[in-house]
């Protein structure tokens, strides 16, 4: 899920005044997805990563009226891993490896592009035909420069196989990585965090001070870190070597990613990679049909222009 990247502009973004607030504030701007108003954290102009993670869309929450749905064409990554979470609703996967699955709330789909894929992105006919209510998160990882060509590959876990724990008002699950004692049997390539918390009012949440770079997204709810107010819809990106807490002022959602810097990134519609000569190539690659196809899918989404 992606359009051309574009410069976002600064509302709260930008450092913070507070001595141990984030070091900045990303608001999520608007964008459109085959009808569906989404919302893009990253990459931001003046942020491109945190930790691995290179791309953060918010899909959501939306009542699809009958009719209606996700609709992505077959499309081609490179040198990345897209990790697709459901929060409600459910979308169904389809790649080039011939792999097909429903994506259900709770569940990791990651599929690691390296080399080269090409995936779809739709709705299931059944709920389009009576409307449902979607919400997503889509993230990608950038593969370490060592791993950037490994073969193309699918996970899938379901909800069930993901760890949790709940106490003082938190409910936790840690979706990649380790992180707050637990670890996810989720394949990782670098040193990664990526978390769902559900807080009560009052409840507060440590973040682990292990993890070098860290961001804290606003699903619902009033928060703030660090006694700092961070709006809903907002990507709190954490200090450096600072000890950060969340603090619920009403019943909230938070994700939290991060984990090892990889370096530097060059990212252009749905490619990523440490060299621009390579997605030189997959673009020439795309727009010459040399991606392997979606077993019964023929349709395809055009190498952008620009």
């Amino acid at each position: 899920m992606s359009d051309l990247l574009q410069p976002g502009k600064t509302v709260t973004d930008g450092v913070n005044s507070a001595e141990d607030g984030p070091e900045m504030v990303i608001t999520a701007r608007p964008r459109n997805l085959g009808g569906i108003e989404i919302r893009r954290v990253l990459p931001f102009f003046s942020r491109r990563m945190v930790g691995p993670w290179i791309f953060f869309d918010h899909i959501g929450p939306v009542q699809l009226q009958p009719g209606t749905g996700i609709e992505i064409p077959p499309h081609p990554h490179i040198n990345l891993a897209t990790v697709t979470y459901v929060f409600e609703g459910e979308i169904m996967h389809r790649d080039s490896l011939g792999m097909v699955q429903s994506i259900q709330p709770g569940a990791i789909n990651l599929m690691v592009a390296g080399k080269g894929i090409a995936h779809s992105e739709r709705s299931l006919p059944e709920l389009r035909a009576r409307g449902f209510n979607l919400h997503s998160l889509q993230l990608w990882l950038a593969l370490p420069e060592g791993q950037e060509e490994i073969d193309p590959a699918f996970y899938h876990y379901p909800a069930a196989d993901l760890p949790g724990q709940h106490s003082d008002g938190v409910a936790l699950r840690v979706l990649m990585g380790e992180g707050f004692g637990l670890s996810s049997p989720v394949t990782t390539f670098s040193p990664t965090i990526f978390a769902e918390a559900t807080l009560s009012p009052g409840a507060r949440l440590a973040l682990p001070h292990e993890i070098a770079e860290k961001g804290v997204y606003i699903v619902s709810g009033n928060v703030r870190l660090n006694n700092v107010p961070v709006p809903v819809y907002s990507m709190a990106v954490c200090q450096p070597e600072t000890e950060t807490v969340i603090e619920a002022d009403s019943a909230a959602q938070v994700v939290i990613i991060g984990g090892a810097n990889i370096g530097k990134r060059h990212i252009w519609w749905n490619f990523v990679s440490s060299r621009l000569e390579r997605i030189e190539q997959a673009k020439a690659d795309w727009k010459e049909g040399r991606f392997a196809q979606i077993p019964g899918e023929t349709e395809f989404v055009p190498l952008p222009e620009r």
